[in-house]
């Protein structure tokens, strides 16, 4: 269950969430505030998972008050002004809700950060076959399996994603590389992060993944070919085992059919 609250100057407009929040099973609105102050104070004595946040008030914008917050929960922006879409992205936002807004666009938003809060509740991270991404003011899903490759562009990255549009998110080769499974992606160039599982052909320093040639930069030689070395070794070993194992059943058949029929 996501612990939440809303912060919002008109009581018209708490009155929205809080309706809809009792109709959300996954949600519990703790309490509403008019006054910013009063919120700030609540959080530092009672944590929460989620904030439902106005951003132009009075005495302080919602903005200014989320970066007030030490450790920051997720946070939904509710705010009649689209302008301040963007600001709120950079923070971090899970979703912008742009008022006047409906039950069904709430609950877009809300599914969202339930989502985003089951990922970070998950205990075993070694097993998570996906990861969320900023990309087009939303929160994405990504899953592991289907990234082609990886290409970087300053500060922004393309992941080209299989039957998909191609993701363009606000992040770093090193930051992405943190997030990506070790023993399945290894970085190759420094515009390029490839999945292992999907180099197609290796020659003259130029892999072929996904139909399209990607360079092997020579910082990154030597450590690549000790990753693809070793995949290719765990990659013999399971066949032999694989083999081995087939042997050993076609014996216990055939012996138990000689046995059948001396």
């Amino acid at each position: 269950m996501i612990k939440a609250i809303a912060i919002d100057d008109e009581p018209l407009a708490l009155k929205v969430i809080e309706t809809f929040c009792k109709e959300t099973p996954f949600l519990s609105l703790e309490k509403s505030f008019t006054r910013p102050d009063e919120a700030l104070r609540y959080i530092s004595k009672f944590p929460v998972d989620l904030i439902f946040l106005d951003i132009q008030m009075p005495s302080m914008t919602g903005i200014d008050l989320y970066k007030s917050i030490e450790r920051q929960p997720m946070v939904i922006f509710t705010t009649a002004y689209s302008d301040y879409a963007v600001e709120g992205f950079n923070l971090s936002a899970v979703d912008y809700l742009l008022k006047p807004f409906g039950q069904e666009r709430f609950m877009q938003a809300v599914i969202k950060a339930n989502d985003y809060y089951n990922y970070l509740q998950q205990k075993t991270p070694s097993e998570e076959q996906h990861m969320y991404l900023r990309a087009d003011y939303s929160l994405i899903k990504l899953k592991f399996a289907d990234i082609l490759y990886i290409e970087g562009l300053d500060d922004y990255l393309k992941i080209h994603v299989e039957n998909q549009k191609t993701i363009v998110t606000r992040m770093t080769m090193k930051n992405i590389l943190e997030k990506l499974p070790a023993n399945d992606f290894v970085r190759v160039h420094r515009s390029f992060i490839v999945p292992i599982k999907r180099i197609e052909k290796l020659r003259n320093k130029t892999l072929t993944v996904a139909g399209n040639e990607i360079p092997i930069g020579s910082s990154f030689e030597e450590g690549f070919l000790r990753c693809f070395r070793r995949r290719e070794e765990w990659l013999r070993v399971a066949s032999y085992e694989l083999r081995t194992r087939k042997f050993r059943n076609s014996f216990v058949i055939s012996s138990a059919f000689v046995h059948r029929n001396p």
